[in-house]
């Protein structure tokens, strides 16, 4: 008698819808605390917190939550695979550039606040993966998109492209976490609406990346 082939019995559809639910809770509860706890965000100004704010900001969306919709791009986009393909190297276009920007605050800011650089876990975490993110990219794009690789090279590149792709998401992941840890600590946070507006945020951003997970392992929805 033949094993009966196990199945999650659903879709990828609420996955993702739960999702994208995620997305608008960290958003919003990211600008609640930077804006509202954290004076607001500045590219030039005289207070530097209003500067480190950017990176906080271009980290997690960028490099979380606009990459996780890149990834989710083939459960979600409708249309032809080459539109959902496009999709996804567009979305993960951005999550680098924001990335790229975000990692360049974090060092502008150390510069003019006299602290030293890649001291702690998180910086070695995040600057590893924005570098292997940047060599993702121009694998992906070189092997998939222009010049491309033959069909049989790219049917033996995709596994590897979709597991290294998913583990950089969850380095971004464990970076994002670190992140708000040590920002934490740094602000001496205790019992407080900003300590549970952080905390909530963690929280949500590890659903997020589980939501994503399960999205990617599951069927796309009629």
């Amino acid at each position: 008698m033949a094993a009966k082939r196990s199945s999650f019995l659903i879709t990828a559809t609420p996955v993702t819808l739960f999702a994208h639910l995620l997305l608008i809770a960290v958003t919003t509860l990211l600008l609640l605390w930077l804006l509202h706890f954290q004076g607001g965000l500045a590219f030039k100004s005289d207070n530097h917190d209003k500067i480190f704010n950017l990176h906080p900001l271009l980290m997690i969306i960028g490099i979380i939550l606009i990459a996780g919709e890149a990834i989710m791009s083939y459960k979600t986009v409708p249309g032809t695979r080459r539109t959902r393909k496009r999709v996804h190297l567009i979305l993960h276009s951005i999550a680098l550039a924001a990335g790229i920007f975000g990692v360049y605050i974090a060092f502008r800011y150390h510069d003019k606040e006299s602290e030293p650089d890649m001291y702690t876990l998180h910086s070695w975490l995040g600057l590893s993966t924005i570098c292997l993110f940047g060599l993702q990219w121009v694998f992906g794009f070189f092997s998939f998109w222009f010049p491309r690789a033959e069909m049989p090279t790219r049917g033996r590149l995709m596994p590897w492209h979709w597991f290294v792709g998913m583990v950089i998401f969850l380095m971004a992941i464990l970076t994002a976490e670190t992140g708000l840890v040590w920002r934490f600590y740094y602000l001496e946070l205790r019992r407080s609406q900003e300590a549970l507006i952080v905390n909530f945020t963690g929280l949500l951003i590890l659903l997020f990346a589980i939501a994503v997970s399960l999205s990617v392992v599951l069927p796309r929805g009629s």
